[in-house]
């Protein structure tokens, strides 16, 4: 069974973020409408989530889920509970900004795209291939961690 892959409509953005954090190829859908929506999540095979109770009813959004909560963190719990995620094993492997994968970069690549300061006290560093954004396990991750073990009980 291949892992599931989400489309998220524009008033869940943060819950797209969330996903991608934990390694789900997530789109944050912001252009077009409903149907454009439906449209691309059945021919990308992805997962509706949406607020949209309107969206979650029509007849070609079959596979959809109605977010209920307003807070991301309780967001991320409903889909994570509803759809049976895995939590753990692709932490930190996806571009936030642009859902991409992230590959491993040595880190004497990336000594001119990170302060100085970042170069010296770290050792990991991934690379997004689209946005060229560089990631490393930093302060941010450790909050990231901590917030997900609150959603995990």
């Amino acid at each position: 069974m291949s892992e599931p892959r989400f489309i998220a409509d524009e008033m869940l953005g943060k819950l797209a973020k969330w996903l991608r954090t934990i390694g789900y190829d997530t789109v944050y859908y912001t252009g077009g409408g409903d149907s454009a929506l439906v449209q691309r999540a059945l021919t990308e095979d992805r997962i509706i989530l949406t607020k949209d109770l309107h969206l979650v009813r029509r007849k070609l959004a079959r596979k959809a889920l109605l977010v209920r909560s307003d807070q991301s963190q309780e967001q991320l719990k409903q889909v994570v509970k509803e759809l049976g995620l895995d939590l753990q094993s692709k932490l930190f492997t996806r571009c936030l900004m642009c859902n991409r994968e992230l590959v491993f970069v040595e880190k004497e690549d990336i000594r001119d795209k990170v302060s100085a300061y970042t170069y010296l006290t770290q050792d990991r560093f991934y690379r997004c291939p689209g946005c060229e954004r560089i990631y490393w396990p930093g302060t941010h991750r450790d909050n990231m961690f901590q917030a997900i073990g609150d959603i995990i009980g």
